[in-house]
């Protein structure tokens, strides 16, 4: 493509490398981006239309996002297409996974819940015997924490027990409505916190690394953005055997290029950038590369109702507002039906409630939802899965995707840890609905498939010890200096805490690292 060699490649550009093009770059590092999907123009690209006017009615295209449950005809196009980039797995064990390859990534669409890991999370087995300890520790990434909740004007309280850190918060004084006080009294019996919800406000209605990152880079005028880069194999100089760039393909025209850079950065999402190494043959000495993949259990619940706010009585004052219950288990006791534990996320509603929850239809569930609008109260999980070697992820080499690039085959179950702990998350939730005084129209145990909860995490797990990890402390590879990983592969603990936060303190920290390394000659 060109004779030019940039300071640092980065693969991505989502929440984790719009942080680290905009650190590099403002550390006067030339940096190339590379995409693999086009840049979102919804003024151009958008139009509306009735349900009747689609093929499908709105309903999903057939094959193309099976496991993609956000998804409708209506926003197909955001989506990665599933024929075109597709995915393996056994079909007794299915896994969602949900990826956008538009510039800014899935950044243009997370729900914003910001929290930051606690010690519980990355001193996990001194805890509790279980894994392996993170080789960094909250003293580490506090200071980048509180930078990220900067720029990304995180909202909250600073009501977090040490489970759940406080941090550097836009403050929220909102008093809790009638509904959520009788909800924090019932679940006093559980010693259970109660907390006011964390989340990033962002800038003009976004909080994305196309509105808060990316500006700040471009501005330095060290950035130069490829979209519609389908990144294939990292290359590797053949003196040295470090990486100097990459092989993309365009996803348009299919012409393949070369780009070359000291410096490569992979920021392409947890499994997209394991895929990568993977089919590079890179940074794998330790053979636990694409091993430990966790999320968090999504799902499970309860659904209830206030009996005071039924047939129009719902007032602010009774209903509304919403909580998150960090995990109380296993915290200063042991419990005996899992390790680790999960959080509740509380929501009271004053809009409809779903037809789903009433065994009736007809004249008989309108009736229903008249008489309940207004009164919803929901009782929602995010549970932590443990890592385990052998939910993994390799390459499928009997299949390639639109652009001949091998894909990726994902092996991954619950096990009882993760099912006892949301059959007692919906026992608690019951429990505590009882106690308040509400109705429990329905509930669930059974999790959502591995990957629902778009919190995808590990595979190529830091640590301290290169035969045990892919990236040391520094998100940096262990085999090779000039290969970092910043996003959420690097995990060591999934925690039940929403991960962005995280990875954009890692990659802001690793970055810096980085920017370091360089001016010193180190890199």
């Amino acid at each position: 493509m060109t004779d030019t060699t940039f300071d640092v490649l980065i693969v991505g550009s989502g929440h984790a490398g719009g942080m680290a093009a905009k650190i590099l770059t403002e550390k006067g590092m030339r940096c190339l981006m590379l995409n693999a999907g086009p840049v979102a123009d919804v003024a151009r690209d958008a139009q509306r239309k009735p349900a009747y006017d689609l093929p499908y009615r709105g309903f999903k295209p057939p094959g193309r996002l099976e496991h993609v449950f956000q998804a409708n005809e209506f926003n197909a196009n955001v989506w990665v297409d599933e024929e075109e980039v597709p995915y393996t797995f056994d079909p007794a064990a299915p896994y969602n996974w949900v990826r956008v390859r538009l510039f800014g990534g899935r950044s243009l669409f997370w729900s914003r819940q910001s929290f930051r890991l606690s010690d519980y999370e990355f001193k996990a087995k001194s805890h509790d015997g279980f894994g392996e300890d993170w080789p960094i520790s909250l003293s580490d990434l506090a200071p980048y924490y509180s930078r990220v909740e900067e720029i990304f004007q995180v909202a909250g309280a600073q009501d977090g027990p040490p489970q759940m850190p406080n941090g550097n918060f836009v403050p929220v004084d909102d008093v809790w409505s009638e509904s959520m006080q009788r909800f924090i009294k019932a679940s006093q019996a559980y010693d259970m916190p109660v907390c006011k919800q964390r989340r990033a406000q962002g800038r003009d209605g976004l909080a994305s690394s196309v509105n808060l990152l990316l500006p700040d880079a471009e501005r330095t005028g060290k950035l130069t953005s490829i979209a519609n880069a389908v990144v294939r194999q990292i290359t590797v100089d053949p003196n040295t055997g470090q990486p100097n760039g990459c092989h993309f393909i365009d996803r348009l025209s299919r012409r393949e290029m070369h780009v070359k850079a000291r410096v490569v950065v992979l920021a392409a999402g947890t499994l997209e950038s394991t895929r990568l190494l993977l089919n590079s043959n890179l940074g794998n000495s330790s053979g636990v590369m694409g091993h430990f993949l966790m999320d968090q259990i999504y799902g499970p619940g309860v659904t209830c109702s206030v009996p005071e706010a039924r047939n129009g009585k719902a007032t602010e004052q009774l209903m509304g507002g919403s909580a998150i219950v960090p995990r109380f288990r296993n915290i200063t006791t042991k419990y005996d039906k899992f390790l680790r534990g999960y959080a509740l996320n509380v929501t009271s509603r004053m809009g409809g409630v779903e037809p789903r929850n009433f065994a009736a239809y007809g004249a008989e569930l309108q009736q229903k939802l008249h008489e309940y609008n207004g009164s919803g109260f929901y009782i929602t999980v995010m549970g932590e899965v443990l890592g385990r070697y052998e939910n993994h992820v390799r390459i499928d080499k009997e299949k390639v995707d639109a652009w001949g690039i091998p894909v990726l085959h994902i092996e991954t179950r619950y096990t009882d840890n993760e099912l006892n702990m949301a059959k007692d998350a919906v026992e608690v939730g019951c429990s505590i609905a009882d106690a308040a005084g509400f109705e429990v129209l329905s509930k669930n145990v059974v999790p959502n498939p591995p990957g629902y909860s778009i919190h995808e995490v590990g595979t190529c797990r830091m640590g301290d010890d290169p035969k045990k990890s892919v990236l040391n402390k520094w998100c940096q590879s262990q085999d090779h200096k000039n290969l970092f990983v910043v996003d959420g592969a690097s995990f060591v603990s999934a925690g039940w805490q929403n991960p962005t936060m995280t990875i954009l303190a890692l990659s802001m920290r690793a970055s810096e690292y980085l920017a370091g390394e360089m001016s010193r000659g180190n890199v």
